[in-house]
């Protein structure tokens, strides 16, 4: 007897749909994929995000997405907002503040936005056919301030070890000299002492300033907690009166214990809703991660950046993801490395900068395929600010990059040298300029131009719109 092959059950579940009166051929296969887009500060989300839902929409850009190279993308529009709690992502607003005629890039994210695409393409699943040849995915995009990622690692540490961790750094170059003022504070309180609320709160101003010097100093990334610096819906709150304090005394109405107290009310309140609000959900995950300003900024930098990022990872859930992922919550089953800002080098350094990455989040890279999870590195440019030209130099041949720098206003072709290897990183200072946004970038209705925007979003969303 032969056995029914896989086109017969296509027919057999075709014909019982239309014996189905007509409703069930009406039933469109509608899935949902939640992308995390995570990275610290500096790294560009907010680019990222709107080049993403630009480029879907005009779809003029994408050779290497294969939904749309084969030409089954039928069209993407955005949808209301999924979350009625959670501000819309202003994606016209800073759409129009890229792509005019005198561009700029977008102020730092204040607050946390969320926005919604969905598209509308032919499937390739056999399964899916049965029941419509077209099938729609809706894209779930959220996007948050960069230091808000580094509160996730407190959610696994007490005040006390919180403390020590923050304490030792404060001691150490370059944070040293920037919180001196705190530091020289410590020394005359006694944390075992009557707790006081003049001095919580002056604890928490020297060390919010301290803060803030750390994030107006160069390349320093492990910056915690985060809403210290942008406060959100929790501005003049208690419980962002807390600093860390030296020793671990223990005792009944004591500073020590108002700061605890405040700093654990920070942690159940801030940090655990807003990861299981937002990032207990993620399927997919992209971390952003800007290389090149981390080299500017100096080895003690690239060392922070790395740090930061093998912190910030830990608490999510990577690995595969099941068929029980509606009981124990969803598990992020594929994660991209991608170094932002490529185009601020020459087209021949970004096999360097790929490998350069790959050494900086090697340690993160094996805990998160430790877990199951599938991972790739890239160096891409969500917007492309510049191009990669041919300049002659003292007889010799150079690859350049051309476009305007930010603080100038004509378009200047730079050499900017050329990414290290890890082991080189110490040896020499680095200058990698940054451009300004090209004027009238997508102006001819294809999308924002990009690196390798396509080839991140095949990693990302590819088998979801097979």
């Amino acid at each position: 007897m032969r056995l029914p092959n896989l086109d017969d059950l296509t027919s057999v579940g075709s014909r019982l749909v239309e014996r189905a009166g007509g409703v069930a051929g009406r039933v469109l296969v509608e899935s949902s994929v939640r992308l995390g887009v995570t990275g610290l500060r500096r790294a560009g989300k907010t680019v990222f995000t709107t080049a993403v839902v630009d480029n879907l929409l005009r779809a003029g850009r994408l050779p290497f997405l294969d939904v749309v190279s084969t030409g089954r993308l039928q069209a993407a529009r955005l949808q209301p907002q999924p979350d009625p709690d959670v501000p819309r992502f202003q994606y016209e607003e800073h759409l129009k503040s890229l792509s005019g005629p005198d561009p700029r890039w977008p102020e730092p994210t204040r607050g946390i936005s969320q926005l919604r695409l969905a598209m509308r393409y032919r499937t390739t699943s056999a399964i899916k056919r049965v029941m419509q040849p077209t099938a729609i995915l809706n894209l779930d995009i959220v996007d948050y301030p960069g230091e808000w990622l580094m509160d996730l690692p407190l959610l696994n540490q007490s005040f006390a070890a919180w403390s020590t961790l923050t304490l030792d750094l404060a001691e150490r170059a370059p944070r040293a000299a920037l919180s001196a003022d705190w530091r020289a504070w410590l020394g005359t309180i006694d944390p075992a002492g009557r707790a006081e609320e003049e001095l919580a709160r002056t604890g928490a101003r020297l060390f919010t300033d301290y803060l803030h010097a750390c994030r107006n100093a160069d390349g320093l990334s492990l910056i915690q907690p985060g809403r210290f610096i942008e406060p959100g819906d929790f501005e003049n709150a208690p419980l962002l009166t807390f600093c860390p304090l030296p020793g671990s005394p223990r005792g009944r109405g004591t500073l020590w214990e108002l700061m605890e107290e405040r700093y654990d009310a920070y942690k159940t309140v801030v940090v655990r809703r807003f990861f299981a609000e937002h990032f207990a959900r993620l399927d997919r995950q992209i971390v952003l991660i800007d290389v090149l300003g981390a080299l500017n900024a100096g080895p003690d930098a690239v060392a922070d950046m790395k740090r930061s990022l093998e912190l910030s990872l830990e608490p999510f859930r990577h690995g595969s993801s099941g068929w029980l992922d509606w009981l124990f919550g969803t598990k992020i089953d594929r994660v991209l490395f991608a170094a932002t800002k490529a185009d601020h080098i020459a087209s021949s350094q970004h096999p360097n900068l790929r490998r350069l990455l790959d050494d900086l989040v090697a340690d993160a890279r094996r805990a998160v395929r430790f877990e199951g999870a599938t991972v790739e590195t890239m160096a891409i440019a969500a917007l492309k600010s510049t191009e990669t030209v041919m300049a002659e130099h003292e007889g010799q041949q150079l690859r350049c990059v051309r476009g305007t720098p930010v603080g100038r206003d004509r378009e200047t072709v730079l050499y900017p040298g050329d990414i290290p290897d890890m082991r080189d990183v110490f040896l020499r200072p680095y200058q990698f300029m940054p451009f300004k946004p090209p004027p009238d970038a997508g102006a001819d209705g294809r999308g924002l131009p990009h690196i390798r925007l396509d080839q991140a979003l095949q990693f990302l969303l590819g088998d979801y719109l097979a």
